[in-house]
């Protein structure tokens, strides 16, 4: 078939073909060509549209997504490709927006309704409405039973909408599918750590390092807890050990050079902390520590600069306000230095609540070893 002769009729089914046939490099070339002779074909659009999603450029993809979806609304495929776009680029309202409408038109044994559950539940994790994600995610892992990680994932999201039960639920699936997996210690360290356990946490993550000392977020688990009992030597070398694993893991970064500080060694944290807050700005914890190295080294300016970036990030941080009044009290200022002290008297934390229903609840029938470890500590 002569390609170009029948792309005058219907240009996306050339560069259609062309992807089809693996020519990446052709149909890149061609497309954009296309949008210009043809701006309103839908095809085309769609298929720019997937080209830019396959170089993670999420926000030009969902645009293009968008424009062929106003020229053509049935298009195959098309909702659940801007769904994705919408997903990766971590606008999970708006993918839900696209997933419940699928998963709702779906068949009951239509092959994606896994999927768009999967979705569903993990953009609500996204958000952070983790009540609303168990019971997405409890249905996929129903028809996926063998998914550790999506067993973690509902676990976590049980565990933070402080659905007891079924933490407890999920944890006894996880052991009867590997009692000594990794996953499985770091989510009895996650309970007991909840219900203010911490050497029970720690001996757990501790067995977690032992039975996968390459599981994500391991070794930062067991070094956030170290550093909770004040253990900054030990926690310092674990969050070294997740850098191994993961070297762009922003919190390891930023633990690892708030250990630093503890233990004095400034000029470390200094480097490490400049590094979190260019890449992580939003990270309102890297500003305060940055704004504690300056302090100390007395660059106030640049103290103050970094105290009020954290203080804006995170309006309720009581430390953040202290070490503002603080600063600002030695530069002179004492008027806005009272102003911070009075928002320190005024702010009220949350506590968390223990997870002792949990335990309350455990049953005693399973006779492995982690059944044991986790009734005996609960």
């Amino acid at each position: 078939m002569n390609i170009s002769a029948h792309s005058q009729h219907n240009p996306g089914q050339a560069a259609l073909s062309l992807d089809q046939h693996e020519n990446g490099a052709a149909s890149e070339t061609a497309l954009p060509a296309l949008s210009k002779t043809h701006p309103t074909n839908p095809d085309t659009l769609a298929r720019l549209g997937l080209l830019e999603a396959r170089q993670e450029h999420y926000p030009q993809a969902i645009v293009l997504y968008r424009k062929a979806m106003a020229l053509n609304p049935a298009m195959p495929g098309l909702r659940l490709n801007l769904g994705l776009a919408l997903f990766k680029n971590g606008q999970y309202k708006q993918a839900n927006q696209i997933f419940i409408p699928l998963l709702k038109a779906q068949s009951p044994s239509s092959p994606e309704r896994q999927r768009l559950t999967v979705l569903i539940g993990m953009s609500y994790y996204g958000r952070g409405e983790y009540q609303a994600a168990v019971p997405y995610l409890k249905h996929a892992a129903d028809r996926d039973a063998q998914n550790l990680s999506l067993l973690l994932t509902l676990a976590h999201s049980c565990l933070l909408s402080k659905q007891y039960q079924c933490v407890l639920d999920v944890y006894h699936r996880m052991v009867a599918q590997n009692a000594e997996s990794a996953q499985v210690d770091m989510l009895v360290g996650e309970a007991l750590d909840e219900m203010s356990d911490p050497i029970g946490a720690t001996r757990e993550f501790r067995a977690a390092v032992q039975a996968n000392p390459k599981e994500p977020n391991v070794h930062f688990g067991l070094g956030y807890l170290l550093w909770t009992q004040l253990q900054y030597e030990e926690a310092s070398q674990e969050f070294q050990a997740e850098l191994e694993n993961n070297p762009g893991y922003a919190q390891a970064l930023l633990y690892l050079a708030d250990a630093d500080i503890k233990m004095g060694r400034n000029e470390d944290a200094r480097i490490l902390l400049e590094r979190v807050v260019k890449s992580h700005p939003a990270i309102s914890m890297g500003h305060l520590d940055l704004g504690i190295v300056y302090a100390e080294a007395n660059q106030k300016e640049e103290a103050l600069r970094q105290f009020k970036m954290a203080a804006a990030l995170k309006p309720d941080d009581e430390n953040v306000h202290m070490r503002l009044g603080r600063l600002l009290r030695s530069m002179g200022n004492p008027g806005e230095a009272k102003s911070e002290f009075d928002k320190v008297r005024n702010l009220n934390r949350a506590s968390h609540e223990a997870l002792i229903t949990v335990m309350s609840t455990a049953s005693p029938k399973s006779s492995t070893s982690k059944e044991n470890r986790m009734s005996n500590s609960y």
